[in-house]
Protein backbone atom coordinates (compact mmCIF):
# COMPACT_ATOMS: atom_id res chain seq x y z
CA UNK A 1 0.00 0.00 0.00
CA UNK A 2 0.86 3.45 -0.84
CA UNK A 3 0.48 4.13 2.80
CA UNK A 4 2.74 1.43 3.98
CA UNK A 5 5.81 2.52 1.73
CA UNK A 6 5.96 6.09 2.26
CA UNK A 7 5.76 5.85 5.66
CA UNK A 8 3.72 9.33 5.84
CA UNK A 9 0.63 8.34 9.20
CA UNK A 10 0.81 10.51 11.73
CA UNK A 11 3.08 12.34 10.11
CA UNK A 12 2.07 16.49 9.41
CA UNK A 13 3.02 18.46 6.42
CA UNK A 14 2.49 22.25 5.60
CA UNK A 15 1.52 22.65 2.39
CA UNK A 16 2.54 25.93 0.89
CA UNK A 17 1.39 27.25 -2.54
CA UNK A 18 -2.32 25.36 -3.54
CA UNK A 19 -3.42 27.62 -6.12
CA UNK A 20 -6.63 25.17 -7.16
CA UNK A 21 -7.28 21.69 -8.47
CA UNK A 22 -4.60 21.69 -11.44
CA UNK A 23 -1.54 22.98 -9.40
CA UNK A 24 1.13 20.62 -8.18
CA UNK A 25 1.00 21.19 -4.50
CA UNK A 26 -3.05 19.99 -4.70
CA UNK A 27 -1.88 17.12 -6.42
CA UNK A 28 1.20 16.26 -3.59
CA UNK A 29 -1.40 17.24 -0.95
CA UNK A 30 -3.44 14.56 -2.10
CA UNK A 31 -0.92 11.99 -2.62
CA UNK A 32 0.09 12.73 0.98
CA UNK A 33 -3.59 12.48 2.54
CA UNK A 34 -3.96 9.24 1.00
CA UNK A 35 -0.73 7.85 2.47
CA UNK A 36 -2.18 9.17 5.80
CA UNK A 37 -0.13 12.74 6.89
CA UNK A 38 -2.12 15.25 8.34
CA UNK A 39 -1.63 18.46 5.60
CA UNK A 40 -1.91 21.53 6.97
CA UNK A 41 -2.27 24.57 4.04
CA UNK A 42 -0.98 27.68 3.51
CA UNK A 43 -2.03 30.36 0.65
CA UNK A 44 -1.67 33.17 -0.10
CA UNK A 45 -5.02 35.00 0.44
CA UNK A 46 -8.32 35.28 2.13
CA UNK A 47 -10.20 34.29 -1.25
CA UNK A 48 -7.95 31.23 -2.03
CA UNK A 49 -8.44 30.28 1.38
CA UNK A 50 -12.19 30.48 0.79
CA UNK A 51 -12.24 27.98 -2.22
CA UNK A 52 -9.86 25.86 -0.61
CA UNK A 53 -12.18 25.04 2.43
CA UNK A 54 -14.82 23.29 0.91
CA UNK A 55 -12.12 21.37 -1.12
CA UNK A 56 -9.90 19.77 2.34
CA UNK A 57 -12.71 19.68 4.66
CA UNK A 58 -11.72 19.96 9.04
CA UNK A 59 -7.99 20.57 7.50
CA UNK A 60 -6.20 23.84 8.81
CA UNK A 61 -5.81 26.56 6.29
CA UNK A 62 -3.57 29.32 6.58
CA UNK A 63 -3.04 32.65 5.35
CA UNK A 64 0.07 33.85 4.37
CA UNK A 65 1.84 36.14 1.81
CA UNK A 66 5.49 35.08 1.66
CA UNK A 67 6.54 38.67 0.38
CA UNK A 68 6.01 39.94 4.28
CA UNK A 69 8.28 38.68 7.17
CA UNK A 70 5.25 39.37 9.41
CA UNK A 71 3.18 36.85 7.67
CA UNK A 72 5.93 33.83 7.67
CA UNK A 73 6.34 34.78 11.42
CA UNK A 74 2.46 34.49 12.34
CA UNK A 75 2.14 31.64 10.10
CA UNK A 76 4.73 30.03 11.93
CA UNK A 77 3.67 31.26 15.21
CA UNK A 78 -0.29 30.35 14.19
CA UNK A 79 0.89 26.89 13.09
CA UNK A 80 2.99 25.77 15.73
CA UNK A 81 0.07 26.39 18.08
CA UNK A 82 -1.94 23.68 16.51
CA UNK A 83 1.07 21.17 14.97
CA UNK A 84 3.96 21.82 17.45
CA UNK A 85 5.82 19.68 14.88
CA UNK A 86 6.14 19.90 11.58
CA UNK A 87 7.69 16.87 9.96
CA UNK A 88 7.56 18.34 5.93
CA UNK A 89 7.27 21.87 4.31
CA UNK A 90 6.45 21.49 0.72
CA UNK A 91 6.98 24.94 -1.06
CA UNK A 92 5.11 25.00 -4.13
CA UNK A 93 5.20 28.88 -4.65
CA UNK A 94 6.60 30.66 -7.64
CA UNK A 95 5.69 34.45 -9.32
CA UNK A 96 7.00 36.09 -12.45
CA UNK A 97 5.28 39.50 -14.08
CA UNK A 98 4.77 38.77 -17.61
CA UNK A 99 2.21 41.63 -18.21
CA UNK A 100 4.50 43.48 -20.84
CA UNK A 101 5.26 42.02 -23.83
CA UNK A 102 7.99 39.45 -23.56
CA UNK A 103 11.75 41.25 -23.70
CA UNK A 104 15.18 39.98 -24.86
CA UNK A 105 16.47 39.06 -21.54
CA UNK A 106 19.17 41.94 -21.01
CA UNK A 107 15.98 44.02 -20.59
CA UNK A 108 14.82 42.32 -17.71
CA UNK A 109 13.48 44.95 -15.21
CA UNK A 110 14.73 45.08 -11.78
CA UNK A 111 11.62 45.57 -10.49
CA UNK A 112 9.52 42.33 -12.10
CA UNK A 113 13.19 40.45 -11.53
CA UNK A 114 13.88 41.06 -8.13
CA UNK A 115 10.03 40.74 -7.20
CA UNK A 116 10.35 37.31 -8.47
CA UNK A 117 13.38 36.37 -6.95
CA UNK A 118 11.69 37.23 -3.56
CA UNK A 119 8.25 35.55 -3.59
CA UNK A 120 9.88 32.42 -5.76
CA UNK A 121 13.33 31.84 -4.15
CA UNK A 122 13.85 34.08 -1.11
CA UNK A 123 10.41 32.69 0.12
CA UNK A 124 11.97 29.33 0.68
CA UNK A 125 14.48 30.29 2.75
CA UNK A 126 12.51 32.54 5.02
CA UNK A 127 9.60 29.85 5.59
CA UNK A 128 12.58 27.60 6.25
CA UNK A 129 14.52 29.81 8.73
CA UNK A 130 10.88 30.99 10.71
CA UNK A 131 10.14 27.10 11.22
CA UNK A 132 13.55 25.85 11.95
CA UNK A 133 12.15 25.30 16.03
CA UNK A 134 8.86 23.28 14.43
CA UNK A 135 10.62 20.82 12.10
CA UNK A 136 10.54 17.52 13.42
CA UNK A 137 14.88 16.89 13.97
CA UNK A 138 14.71 14.68 10.83
CA UNK A 139 11.78 16.99 8.66
CA UNK A 140 11.82 17.17 4.45
CA UNK A 141 11.71 20.28 3.23
CA UNK A 142 10.97 20.13 -0.69
CA UNK A 143 10.09 22.57 -3.39
CA UNK A 144 9.14 22.98 -6.95
CA UNK A 145 11.67 23.90 -9.16
CA UNK A 146 12.25 23.38 -13.25
CA UNK A 147 14.36 20.29 -14.78
CA UNK A 148 16.87 22.73 -16.69
CA UNK A 149 18.36 26.53 -15.70
CA UNK A 150 20.55 25.89 -18.55
CA UNK A 151 18.14 25.65 -21.55
CA UNK A 152 17.66 29.19 -22.75
CA UNK A 153 14.25 28.81 -23.52
CA UNK A 154 12.92 32.83 -24.76
CA UNK A 155 9.35 32.04 -23.55
CA UNK A 156 10.42 31.26 -19.89
CA UNK A 157 12.48 34.53 -19.60
CA UNK A 158 14.10 35.84 -16.13
CA UNK A 159 12.35 32.84 -14.07
CA UNK A 160 14.68 30.13 -15.27
CA UNK A 161 17.91 32.16 -13.36
CA UNK A 162 15.16 32.71 -10.91
CA UNK A 163 14.76 29.16 -10.46
CA UNK A 164 18.72 28.57 -10.65
CA UNK A 165 19.07 30.49 -7.50
CA UNK A 166 16.33 28.73 -5.84
CA UNK A 167 18.07 25.11 -6.77
CA UNK A 168 21.36 26.62 -5.37
CA UNK A 169 20.42 27.37 -1.86
CA UNK A 170 19.27 23.66 -1.32
CA UNK A 171 23.01 23.08 -0.86
CA UNK A 172 22.89 25.99 1.46
CA UNK A 173 19.53 25.31 3.86
CA UNK A 174 20.69 21.65 4.10
CA UNK A 175 24.52 22.45 5.09
CA UNK A 176 22.79 24.96 7.15
CA UNK A 177 20.43 23.22 8.89
CA UNK A 178 23.36 20.07 9.49
CA UNK A 179 24.98 22.30 12.05
CA UNK A 180 21.92 21.30 14.43
CA UNK A 181 19.44 18.53 12.90
CA UNK A 182 18.88 15.96 9.82
CA UNK A 183 16.35 18.35 7.85
CA UNK A 184 16.31 18.00 4.53
CA UNK A 185 16.06 20.37 1.52
CA UNK A 186 15.25 19.08 -2.02
CA UNK A 187 13.94 19.82 -5.40
CA UNK A 188 11.53 18.28 -7.92
CA UNK A 189 12.82 19.97 -11.43
CA UNK A 190 9.59 19.66 -13.38
CA UNK A 191 9.16 19.19 -17.07
CA UNK A 192 7.07 21.66 -18.91
CA UNK A 193 3.41 20.79 -17.19
CA UNK A 194 -0.10 22.04 -18.14
CA UNK A 195 -1.13 24.13 -14.96
CA UNK A 196 -2.99 27.45 -14.85
CA UNK A 197 0.02 29.33 -13.79
CA UNK A 198 2.03 28.21 -16.90
CA UNK A 199 -1.03 29.61 -19.14
CA UNK A 200 0.16 32.85 -18.41
CA UNK A 201 3.30 32.91 -19.70
CA UNK A 202 3.45 33.85 -22.94
CA UNK A 203 5.04 31.74 -26.00
CA UNK A 204 4.31 28.31 -23.03
CA UNK A 205 2.24 26.18 -25.29
CA UNK A 206 4.04 26.13 -28.17
CA UNK A 207 7.25 25.29 -26.37
CA UNK A 208 4.81 22.78 -24.36
CA UNK A 209 4.12 21.20 -27.13
CA UNK A 210 7.35 20.77 -28.32
CA UNK A 211 8.41 19.33 -25.05
CA UNK A 212 5.63 16.95 -25.42
CA UNK A 213 7.59 15.94 -28.71
CA UNK A 214 10.96 15.84 -27.39
CA UNK A 215 10.21 13.39 -24.35
CA UNK A 216 11.19 9.55 -24.87
CA UNK A 217 7.39 8.41 -24.68
CA UNK A 218 6.13 11.19 -26.49
CA UNK A 219 3.84 12.26 -23.57
CA UNK A 220 3.91 15.11 -21.73
CA UNK A 221 4.91 15.12 -18.05
CA UNK A 222 2.25 14.64 -15.62
CA UNK A 223 1.18 17.39 -12.42
CA UNK A 224 0.52 13.63 -10.77
CA UNK A 225 3.88 12.25 -11.67
CA UNK A 226 5.64 15.67 -10.06
CA UNK A 227 3.47 15.36 -7.23
CA UNK A 228 4.35 11.98 -6.51
CA UNK A 229 7.72 12.52 -6.92
CA UNK A 230 7.42 15.53 -4.02
CA UNK A 231 5.58 12.82 -1.83
CA UNK A 232 8.51 10.93 -2.30
CA UNK A 233 10.69 13.16 -0.94
CA UNK A 234 8.75 14.73 1.54
CA UNK A 235 8.32 11.43 3.43
CA UNK A 236 11.01 8.99 5.21
CA UNK A 237 11.75 6.91 2.61
CA UNK A 238 13.99 9.49 1.07
CA UNK A 239 15.82 10.29 3.87
CA UNK A 240 19.56 9.71 2.10
CA UNK A 241 18.56 12.48 -0.34
CA UNK A 242 19.63 15.58 0.66
CA UNK A 243 20.41 18.66 -1.34
CA UNK A 244 19.31 17.63 -4.54
CA UNK A 245 16.83 18.08 -7.39
CA UNK A 246 15.24 15.21 -8.79
CA UNK A 247 14.83 15.74 -12.35
CA UNK A 248 11.13 14.79 -13.95
CA UNK A 249 11.16 15.30 -17.43
CA UNK A 250 9.87 11.96 -18.98
CA UNK A 251 13.39 11.93 -20.72
CA UNK A 252 13.51 15.31 -22.64
CA UNK A 253 17.16 16.26 -21.21
CA UNK A 254 18.30 13.03 -23.29
CA UNK A 255 16.27 13.91 -26.58
CA UNK A 256 16.39 17.32 -28.44
CA UNK A 257 18.52 15.22 -31.10
CA UNK A 258 15.52 13.21 -31.63
CA UNK A 259 15.62 11.92 -35.29
CA UNK A 260 12.02 12.98 -36.14
CA UNK A 261 12.76 16.47 -34.33
CA UNK A 262 15.64 16.77 -36.45
CA UNK A 263 13.85 15.89 -39.88
CA UNK A 264 10.88 18.37 -39.47
CA UNK A 265 12.91 20.93 -38.12
CA UNK A 266 15.78 20.77 -41.51
CA UNK A 267 12.39 20.00 -43.51
CA UNK A 268 10.43 23.02 -41.76
CA UNK A 269 7.56 21.22 -40.87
Amino acid sequence: MVADFLQLAGKTILVCGVANKKSVAWHTARVLHEAGATVVYAVRTEARREQLAPLVPGCDIFVCDVEQQADIDRLRDDVAAKHPVLHGLLHSIAFADYADEPQPFHKTGRAAFLRSVDVSCFSFIALAGAFEKVFATDASVCTISISTTRMAAESYGFMAPVKAALDSSLAFLAKSFSKFSRVRFNAVGAGLLKTSASAGIPGYVDAYLFAEQATLRKQAVQTTEVANTAAFLLSPRSSGINAQTIVVDAGMETNYFDRDLVRRALNGE
